[in-house]
């Protein structure tokens, strides 16, 4: 099944992109996992952000296909253990639809695109950077599919 990660940022420091390459290689089935970076959009120092988060919005849902199952990560939605991520990521591979996961930019995600979700994620209430988030993510889903695998990667 493919997994596309649509997140906003581009240009972001080796670290990230080390570490989310590391999980995305060891994702090669029966998830495969895919990056699309929309760029931040900029503004000015003290301008609402709106402007910025429309954009953004717009991109990644230009990004999205039509039969997409998508998912907002959100600080204020449901969390999963890894255990119930495992679960989930089973049921969503059952079902067969791509899986489309969406990281906002620094000032969050628009309305639209949280109106397109069909759900929503938490990682954590704890506020993170969205470069962070990618990688979090990318290694949350390589645990739940290795412990769906038996690997023993995931020793909770």
């Amino acid at each position: 099944m493919k997994c596309r990660l649509i997140a906003a940022g581009s240009r972001l420091p080796d670290w990230v992109n080390s570490g989310f390459r590391e999980y995305q290689k060891r994702l090669r089935t029966p998830l495969v996992l895919e990056l699309h970076e929309i760029p931040v959009a900029t503004r000015r120092t003290g301008e609402n952000p709106q402007r910025a988060i429309l954009k953004e919005g717009a991109d990644m849902l230009a990004a999205l296909g039509k039969d997409d199952y998508v998912v907002a990560l959100e600080i204020t939605a449901k969390t999963m253990s890894t255990e119930q991520l495992s679960t989930w990521l089973a049921e969503r591979m059952r079902v067969g639809r791509p899986l489309a996961l969406l990281i906002g930019g620094p000032d969050g995600l628009s309305p639209q695109c949280r109106a397109r979700a069909d759900q929503s994620w938490s990682l954590s209430p704890l506020t993170l950077p969205h470069a962070l988030v990618r990688v979090v993510v990318a290694e949350q889903l390589y645990r739940a599919m290795s412990l769906l695998a038996g690997h023993p990667y995931h020793r909770a």
